[in-house]
């Protein structure tokens, strides 16, 4: 099975970095990514760039799962987003979530991925995807901290492991 891995750069002035890149960075710290993990790192935080960054690598590497990851300061557990809202259309993923958050201990099903790059992000995988045999989530990602990283790290991978048994 290959998978995709994206993160965000960041966007603020105050942010010296982007959650969900350290958390991609923690675990490979750890050498804790399955083989044929291929990564996409630093997105640049922008409506146009983002997608057309992710769909090329998509069509190139033709993944089976895309995991798509993005920041969100306000959060305190990771978050599956359930959905990718664009005017009118919702688009769903396609992965059992409560399933793949069985194992954890700090995450939650989001139904609301907002309405920034992240959520448009998110839509136009699915809508990329839709045709395919090919699926994706969206995970935002908490601030990292001392106290949470490796309660993060280790729900991350075991929805990895989820992921690979789905």
């Amino acid at each position: 099975m290959k998978i995709l891995l994206t993160s965000f750069t960041t966007w603020m002035e105050h942010q010296r970095s982007n959650a969900s890149d350290d958390l991609i960075q923690a675990i490979l710290d750890r050498d804790s990514f399955p083989l044929n993990c291929h990564f996409l790192r630093q997105l640049p935080v922008d409506f146009e760039l983002a997608p057309q960054q992710t769909i090329a690598k998509i069509n190139e590497i033709q993944p089976d799962i895309t995991i798509c990851c993005g920041m969100a300061e306000s959060r305190h557990h990771l978050s599956l987003e359930s959905n990718g809202k664009f005017q009118s259309e919702i688009l769903r993923s396609r992965f059992d979530l409560n399933n793949l958050i069985k194992p954890t201990i700090a995450t939650e099903i989001s139904h609301d991925a907002g309405n920034f790059v992240c959520n448009y992000l998110y839509y136009c995988v699915l809508k990329h995807l839709e045709s395919l045999n090919q699926h994706c989530i969206f995970v935002h990602v908490p601030v990292l901290t001392p106290e949470n990283t490796e309660i993060l790290v280790q729900d991350f991978l075991n929805i990895l492991d989820r992921i690979y048994i789905q």
